[in-house]
């Protein structure tokens, strides 16, 4: 696997999206399977990440938080660097993997130079999918395939019988 981060050129640079506010744009040419960038930031926990988003008066979802499979959370605001402007989309052309620890932003396809870079967040949200909470989490992505949602869908549980359960 070849890493874009380790070539001489920037292979991307941030600029306004029609997406989302800033986006991430390739400069070049990314082969698909390319770790293009680490997403980096403070280490924190959820209860750290919670009161931060409160003190900043907005809702825990309007922030540059990845959630790690440890429990603890990368502040992407905080120390953090290109990689948390990289927006969502439903068909994305990167995807994220964690590897001891850190997170890494690879292209699932190749992509252009001027395309933006997304990859899909798939939001893990415990409530009850609303339309208010839908509206919150709002896809503006705009492909195809678009869920007009960044949350990852419910996980739908069979009603099943229990096996000594006769009617």
């Amino acid at each position: 696997m070849t890493t874009t981060a380790a070539k001489s050129s920037p292979a991307y640079e941030v600029r306004k999206s029609p997406v989302h506010g800033n986006g991430v744009f390739a400069l070049k040419p990314i082969g698909a399977g390319e770790r293009i960038i680490e997403y980096r930031g403070e280490r924190i926990t959820w209860d750290e990440a919670t009161e931060r988003a409160a003190k900043a008066g907005g809702p825990i979802n309007h922030t540059f938080y990845f959630t790690l499979a440890d429990g603890r959370v990368i502040d992407g605001g905080s120390r953090g660097n290109a990689a948390r402007w990289i927006n969502h989309a439903c068909s994305p052309n990167c995807e994220a993997f964690e590897d001891d620890g850190r997170v890494y932003i690879h292209a699932m396809r190749d992509i252009e130079p001027g395309e933006e870079l997304n990859y899909n967040y798939a939001l893990i949200y415990d409530e009850r999918h609303t339309p208010a909470l839908k509206k919150l989490f709002a896809c503006r992505c705009g492909t195809p395939g678009c869920t007009g949602t960044m949350l990852a869908p419910k996980k739908r549980v069979k009603n099943r019988a229990p096996k000594n359960f006769t009617a």
